[in-house]
């Protein structure tokens, strides 16, 4: 009985865990350099969105008047969406707020 109600969840597990994105190697590699350092002010974050139907990420600057950076999966820049002097980015992707899709916090420094 115990391996009929295994074999009934198993579909249902595997599909979970196939269903869970993995965070690129890049991306892991940034937030183990950042840790190294002393924390951030603001604390450093990294939020991945949806842009231009591909995943990117929004890696927040270290201090003020400095732009947060948009990367590709292989962490090729691709913008600025926002910080620098005004506060607006780099004015490469404009659009950003209005197209981008919020997916979900990758990591937050909470140290």
């Amino acid at each position: 009985m115990k391996f009929i109600i295994f074999l009934l969840a198993f579909p249902v597990i595997t599909e979970q865990c196939n269903n869970k994105k993995v965070i690129p190697s890049c991306i892991q590699e940034k937030i183990e350099e950042i840790k190294k350092e002393t924390k951030w002010n603001p604390p450093a974050e990294i939020n991945e969105y949806e842009f231009e139907g591909k995943p990117a990420y929004l890696i927040t600057s270290n201090c003020c008047d400095q732009y947060n950076s948009l990367v590709d999966s292989n962490c090729n820049v691709i913008c600025a969406p926002s910080g620098g002097l005004t506060g607006k980015g780099d004015a490469k992707c404009n659009d950003f707020a209005q197209k981008a899709k919020h997916v979900k916090l990758i990591w937050k420094d909470e140290r």
